[in-house]
């Protein structure tokens, strides 16, 4: 639907130019595109732990969704990058958007400690950790989702400390240049793409995921609807997993939904001061060099 409704409106906007109209209808369909693309998360991880997905037309659907989105959103864009623009340097999120990461950090805690707890044999929420393998192995667990687990190894637990790594990639400056460590990448520019990519597709499916789910389970701690207790022995035991799942993806998402905002605004390039004046060689208006002035008293010179 996506990319069906990008090829006319983009041939409008080679036409007739970026008009208001047409950016609101771009946003629309892009939001629409969003919300279609919304669970392919949950489709990859499952391909990537081996397991199938229920429908591989609905998983290619969304695929298109988001790529669809995308494509939308830049064209949306399209007209807000003059020419002359320079990179930033690297710099670190603001204090509260990595308090904003701390408790995403913080919420997966206790979710990877549940898993762990039952990857290493243990209990919890009446439910051990051979009885949580054999509901895997019912459930169609892949092979590689078995094996992990008994190596003591829970697959979501390592997705979910891969998942932390990615916040802190979008809050700190070693998210735009890649750092030391990685040997051969090291000093390279970080592609904005690779980062806001599975950010991206991460925070629109969690954090309403997680939110939904926080609602749901606070109707159910009233009594207004009824959970019932599956896998575990009483519904007082799914209710506990649930809040340990649900607090985890709701707190994560909204964090990177923070983070993602923050690492795009810094990322994102910077006019160059000589073709934001009107070209090098023009004197720059008279209210443009009392903010250079400025700007040179409290941040230094610029050369």
């Amino acid at each position: 639907m996506a990319v069906g409704v990008l090829t006319p409106v983009s041939g409008a906007v080679v036409r007739y130019g970026l008009r208001p109209w047409l950016r609101v209808l771009l946003l629309i369909a892009c939001g629409l595109a969003g919300i279609t693309a919304f669970s392919l998360l949950m489709d990859v991880i499952a391909l990537l732990l081996g397991h199938g997905v229920d429908s591989r037309a609905s998983t290619a659907n969304k695929a298109l969704a988001a790529v669809g989105a995308v494509l939308l959103a830049a064209t949306a864009r399209s007209d807000r990058l003059p020419a002359g623009t320079a990179v930033r340097a690297p710099s670190a999120a603001p204090r509260l958007v990595q308090l904003a990461a701390w408790a995403g950090t913080l919420a997966f805690v206790p979710y990877a400690a549940m898993k762990l707890v039952w990857a290493s044999g243990g209990t919890f929420a009446g439910i051990t950790g051979e009885e949580m393998l054999a509901v895997s192995k019912r459930n169609g667990a892949s092979g590689i989702f078995l094996t992990l687990e008994s190596w003591g190894l829970d697959p979501t637990a390592l997705l979910a400390a891969l998942g932390v790594f990615l916040l802190w990639g979008l809050v700190r400056p070693w998210g735009q240049v890649f750092p030391r460590w990685t040997m051969f990448l090291r000093g390279r520019r970080v592609p904005r793409w690779l980062p806001l990519t599975p950010a991206l597709l991460g925070a629109a499916t969690l954090a309403p995921y997680g939110v939904v789910g926080v609602g749901y389970l606070a109707l159910a701690m009233t009594g207004v609807v009824t959970v019932r207790p599956g896998d575990f022995d009483t519904s007082g035991d799914a209710l506990l997993v649930g809040w340990v799942g649900m607090v985890a993806f709701a707190v994560y998402g909204i964090a990177l939904t923070i983070a993602v905002r923050s690492y795009w605004v810094r990322t994102r390039p910077t006019v160059m001061r000589g073709q934001r004046d009107g070209g090098a060689g023009q004197e720059p208006s008279q209210p443009d060099a009392h903010q250079h002035a400025a700007d040179t008293v409290r941040h230094g010179p610029t050369a």
